[in-house]
């Protein structure tokens, strides 16, 4: 912890923003990595300055510092005791940008992904395309040489920097580049132009001769050559422990050929891929990437996985290799033609007389071939959504060895797993003999932590066996570094040694990493230390899925492994709050960081019940994005749930969530209350009143409960037909008190579709699916209300009856939440059985069963998907709903959470975010439609927040039916 003295002073220099409470030094401890140090403090840079002011207090607090972007260092590279400086919130900028020289100048922070996108309109990117781009950035991927898929074309983070700005560790500025113009101090410039002339001889023996080699210093980059030195190349995969950057000059390329072509090839074992590769490689692709049966098989229970791997996976093969191409259209066309004649050579082809199990799926389609290369990006994570206790654990992860050991490589590694009772994942870069293999490893056991160091140095000693490298693209951090002497011999670590001490003689800089390294298997250093216990609760859900103490809810917050794909700010919905706040604490890693410290006891006790837990989860929106978009499948909104109950079963609920909880048991009262509640959102005072006493936002109007509210007795009114069958109307609590012209339009479709409508009836009140108390934390009484909804339409499920529900966050909670809150058969087959409305008919036309009559609509369709709808994975329903429709134009808004989210958007302390989460996309696109253009959002949160913010009123689906189905009957009366 920092002395009081510097932490005032730091929060008067320091332009950003100054951390030094426990929870968000906590946030900061991890990375993607086995390690966990608590720094003594945060600063989120926002200017040269600020770097230059953590420089100064780090110096006089006698402290380490180092330099953080996305935090998604493997090896531990952006963990340590002093100060962590975040460059992404704010030191994010392109300072300059040349198209015509294809070269742009940006700070350090800024995203990969975020980069490219602003490129993309002058035909230019930045093409080290490494998998963690929605978050990556550019001073992270310097700092470690980042390499990515197509390095084989492009090369290293090294091959693409020309220049690099910022402060050496005693706060001297440095402009590091080629050719003239350079502030380079003289006497260090001297030193390091004297060691690479000293040891050009060691350093042409030692280095690896592999291109993903990112260990060590890059001191080859000394050496006298043709190319005049530069050293900002000798900072490309410094970790941070030479300098400081503030200013990145990059080369740009022309973006790749639209007409790219991947070959998915088959093998029968593993060894046969491997020899595969060298041959593939010959072709010249522009990538060849693996993926093998274990990242195939978890991958299919990944709901955003698992329909692509329908498309291109035959058979049970396995590996397969991804063969890459990006050449012109005949090229591509010759290219696919020598890869199956190659297969062919090897023994595979699918449909070849006599070949091996095998061969190459051919995918033409981009938008599936960017699926797959997403899917393969994702591999890391993907093999880390394992359940169980053991996990696969990164420290031999990116070993490279060259391509004609890779066979008989693999072999030997996968005997060293056997004989220390484990078994590897692998994946990755085949192209460049450097596969992402992680054995799998429960590291809370101390056996498997001193199993995690035998297997290394086997392994370590395999690959200077085959004159390998052991950082192929990771970089070194705790992991590596103690090995570089035996890697590279004790002379060249001499060498790694002076530079360091030219360059930060104090040891300021990240110290720990790449030399003078603590053992790789200190337990002290990692995030489960020897003594790591945690809070035994009695949960209120059921999370025997996931394997530990308290009913396994250990496991599943666990199951954060600080990938921050949570951290990417378009594509998907993930994480809205964070899109906005760009602050760690929002992101859903930051949210289950903080969780899992709290409750191994390493935030103070009562952590969980603390206010700084609940501020950390306030923002939390509870869109279940990450259920269905975090490659391990971390569902915060669940957690979220777990945590208010647990918070409410110690310290009560208060009167806001009282009043949300409870509105299915008092909506009919509040029919008869509709004119104060209008009166309440005409009269500002009143409202003022309001919020002064519920919390409530005064800023936001009340939604109404209406008169003519929907009542079950109209099914049995309505003229339904038994031709289609049977089917339940599962009307929510919303839509049944708020906005019953929605029931009723879908009551007329289906009716008019030949189904005979029913409801379900408990006593006393309308069946209801216990969301609302799901969102106030009290999980007791929405177990009772499942309890009570899943017995009134169990015997219709049972006969056959399908279930049909309009609301998206209600009738999903019967397919979700009921599956933990009473775990069982029962609840097992009403999920199966229960669909959303546009689910229901998309169905129902796939399988030719749909009699709906549809006239034509003439009109364009904004869609926005409801958070829930997203990560049930059902919008494709939605699609194919729509095109039933003729001369409807549907287009999806790409958007994320609308904002409103439940009670989010009514909740003075949330409000502001709530709009500007809707600014983000939504509504902006909605504002830029046509005046006579239709909106469809099924949710009752989103039509609001439309309605709010734009004065304008969206739709749901069912209405869009009604209206169409309404006009085949005018069409129909026209024609005849």
């Amino acid at each position: 912890m920092l002395d009081s003295t510097i932490q005032s002073r730091l929060s008067r220099e320091v332009q950003g923003e100054t951390r030094f409470d426990t929870f968000s030094r906590g946030r900061y401890a991890t990375d993607a990595s086995i390690y966990q140090i608590m720094p003594a403090g945060v600063i989120l840079a926002k200017a040269p300055q600020d770097v230059l002011a953590a420089l100064d207090a780090a110096r006089a607090a006698g402290l380490p510092l180092t330099m953080r972007g996305g935090g998604t260092s493997q090896c531990g590279q952006t963990v340590n005791s002093g100060l962590i400086v975040d460059c992404s919130k704010y030191l994010n900028r392109i300072l300059e940008l040349d198209v015509e020289g294809r070269r742009a100048v940006v700070e350090p922070g800024i995203v990969l992904d975020d980069l490219n996108r602003a490129l993309k309109p002058h035909g230019l990117w930045f093409p080290v395309d490494v998998s963690t781009a929605s978050r990556a950035t550019i001073g992270g991927m310097v700092g470690n040489n980042s390499c990515g898929s197509r390095s084989l074309r492009y090369g290293t983070t090294r091959d693409n920097v020309t220049r690099i700005e910022g402060f050496l560790a005693d706060g001297t500025p440095f402009d590091f580049g080629p050719g003239s113009g350079n502030r380079v101090p003289e006497p260090l410039l001297r030193q390091m132009l004297d060691l690479g002339a000293r040891e050009a001889d060691e350093i042409a023996l030692r280095f690896p001769k592999v291109q993903r080699r990112v260990g060590g210093y890059n001191i080859d980059a000394l050496v006298p050559g043709d190319a005049p030195i530069n050293l900002a190349h000798l900072l490309i995969g410094s970790e941070g422990t030479l300098a400081t950057s503030t200013a990145i000059e990059i080369k740009l390329s022309p973006l790749p050929s639209k007409t790219r072509v991947l070959g998915v090839c088959h093998f029968p074992t593993f060894r046969a891929a491997m020899e595969a590769a060298k041959p593939l490689v010959a072709l010249g692709p522009t990538s060849v990437e693996l993926v093998d049966s274990t990242m195939i098989d978890l991958a299919r229970a990944i709901p955003i996985y698992a329909k692509t791997l329908e498309q291109f996976v035959r058979g049970a093969p396995a590996a397969m290799l991804l063969v890459e191409f990006a050449d012109s259209p005949p090229e591509n066309e010759e290219n696919m033609r020598r890869l199956a004649d190659t297969m062919a050579d090897l023994g595979y082809g699918f449909g070849r007389g006599g070949a091996h199990e095998g061969g190459v799926v051919e995918v033409w389609d981009m938008s599936l071939a960017a699926e797959i290369g997403e899917l393969r990006k994702a591999g890391l994570n993907i093999m880390m959504s394992m359940k169980e206790a053991g996990k696969p654990v990164s420290f031999v992860e990116d070993c490279a060895v060259p391509l004609e050991h890779l066979a008989d490589y693999t072999d030997r590694l996968t005997e060293v797993f056997h004989s220390h009772g484990t078994t590897g994942t692998w994946y990755a870069h085949a192209s460049e003999g450097c596969l992402h293999v992680r054995p799998v490893l429960n590291l809370k056991l101390e056996q498997d932590v001193r199993k995690m160091r035998e297997i290394a140095e086997a392994a370590f000693a395999m690959v200077r066996e085959y004159k390998g490298s052991h950082s192929g693209e990771h970089g070194d951090g705790i992991v590596r570094s103690e090995f570089h002497g035996a890697m590279f011999g004790p002379q060249i670590l001499r060498a790694f040694e002076e530079v360091k001490a030219a360059f930060d003689p104090d040891t300021r800089l990240n110290p720990g990493k790449i030399v003078h390294a603590p053992k790789m298997d200190d337990r002290s250093l990692m995030r489960y230390p020897p003594g790591y216990d945690f809070a035994d609760l009695k949960t209120g859900h059921d999370w025997s899925a996931w394997t530990g103490k308290g009913g396994g809810f250990q496991g599943a917050v666990e199951m954060c492994n600080n990938n921050g794909a949570c951290r990417k700010l378009a594509g998907g919905a993930m994480c809205p709050s964070y899109r906005v706040t760009r602050d760690e604490r929002d992101a859903t890693r930051g949210r289950a960081n903080t969780l899992r410290l709290a409750l191994s006891g390493r935030l103070g006790q009562n952590a969980l019940f603390s206010d700084e837990m609940a501020e950390t989860l306030k923002l939390c929106v509870g869109c279940k994005a990450c259920k269905r978009e975090c490659p391990t499948g971390v569902d915060m909104a669940k957690m979220k749930t777990e945590v208010l109950y647990q918070r409410g079963q110690k310290l009560g609920f208060g009167l806001r969530a009282r009043l949300i909880a409870e509105m299915p048991r008092y909506a009919r009262f509040a029919v008869a209350l509709r004119g104060l509640i209008a009166l309440r959102n005409r009269v500002p005072f009143l409202a003022g009143l309001g919020e002064r006493i519920t919390g409530l936002a005064h800023a936001r109007s009340l939604p109404m409960f209406r008169g003519d509210f929907f009542k079950d007795s109209e099914v049995k009114r309505a003229r339904s037909s038994t031709k289609a069958g049977k089917i339940i109307l599962f009307t929510d609590t919303f839509n049944r008190w708020m906005e019953p012209e929605i029931p009723r339009a879908a009551l007329r479709v289906l009716t008019r579709a030949g189904y005979e409508v029913i409801t379900a009836h408990a006593p006393g009140r309308p069946l209801c699916c216990g969301r609302t108390y799901l969102a106030a934390g009290m999980i007791d009484k929405a177990r009772a209300e499942a309890r009570r909804t899943l017995d009134a339409l169990l015997p219709h499920v049972r006969a056959g009856v399908p279930v049909v529900g309009l609301e998206p966050s209600c009738l999903l909670t019967l397919r979700d939440e009921f599956l933990t809150l009473l775990p069982g058969e029962e609840a097992q087959l009403l999920s199966k059985n229960a669909y959303l409305f546009e689910e229901f008919i998309a169905r129902e036309a796939r399988a030719g069963r749909l009699d709906l009559p549809l006239g034509t609509l003439g009109h364009t369709a904004h869609v926005h998907g409801h958070c829930h709808q997203k990560a049930a994975g059902v919008m494709g329903d939605m699609g194919q709903a729509l095109a039933l429709i003729p001369d409807l134009d549907p287009k999806t808004i790409e958007s994320s959470c609308c904002g409103m989210a439940g009670a989010f958007g009514y909740q003075a302390e949330t409000i502001d975010v709530s709009l500007k989460m809707g600014e983000l996309s939504l509504l902006p696109a909605v504002r830029a439609a046509a005046s006579n253009d239709l909106l469809i959002a099924n949710g009752t949160s989103c039509r609001h927040q439309i309605a709010d913010g734009t004065d304008r009123r969206a739709l749901h689906i069912a209405e869009i039916f009604d209206r169409a189905s309404q006009n085949a009957v005018r069409e129909g009366r026209k024609d005849g």
